[in-house]
């Protein structure tokens, strides 16, 4: 094949696969991914919840997360409450106007989230101030929290009880290999809690 584009395609496909590789290839984080992936278990095994929060392309990741873990994954079973914190235009733009945009998640974790849930902020530079401030009211109301970041992990990293930091400086990169994340919790979720005899995930 010769299209003036090959290189620039080829050299996009292979920046984001060399990212997943080093994840593959990081005893450290891959503990880490499956320790959250495990509370997660625990968690909705307890009768709790799953709420979601970022700002941008970040934001659609939590919805898109959201979404595979209340409808389907990868089989038919029960629905697992999970609730993205970035989808209801009044909420967000009453709590803006009337507080200030780095109250809208932190406002709606103090009168939805219960103790034990699990919040997942997602940041690619971990310094989102709507997102720290949902992280400090995990803290305060006793929730779980969870964190999806870059490489350095922001001020996000001192503030999760689990922050998982994908070793890439790049935006694009970081987003990427956050819904594999994502996909790989709602995996881990699926099989631990639902997955019949014989069931091989495919």
């Amino acid at each position: 094949m010769d299209h003036p584009d090959l290189r620039f395609v080829v050299d996009e496909l292979s920046a984001s696969i060399a990212v997943k590789r080093r994840i593959l290839q990081d005893p450290e984080l891959l503990e880490r991914l499956i320790a959250m992936g495990q509370v997660l278990i625990e968690r909705y095994q307890a009768g709790n919840k799953l709420m979601l929060a970022g700002n941008g392309g970040s934001a659609a990741d939590a919805q898109h997360i959201a979404a595979e873990f209340l409808s389907r994954f990868r089989m038919d079973r029960p629905g697992l409450p999970a609730l993205a914190l970035t989808t209801d235009t009044s909420i967000l733009t009453a709590v803006g106007n009337d507080y200030g945009y780095d109250q809208v998640f932190r406002r709606q974790i103090e009168a939805n989230g219960a103790e034990g849930d699990v919040f997942l902020g997602i940041s690619t530079s971990g310094n989102s101030p709507n997102v720290l401030q949902a992280l400090q009211a995990c803290k305060d109301r006793g929730l779980v929290s969870f964190g999806l970041t870059g490489s350095s992990g922001g001020e996000m990293r001192d503030l999760c009880d689990y922050c998982f930091c994908v070793p890439s400086e790049q935006t694009p990169r970081i987003q990427e290999a956050h819904i594999v994340v994502g996909h790989t919790w709602c995996a881990m979720v699926e099989h631990a809690l639902f997955a019949t005899p014989g069931w091989d995930g495919a």
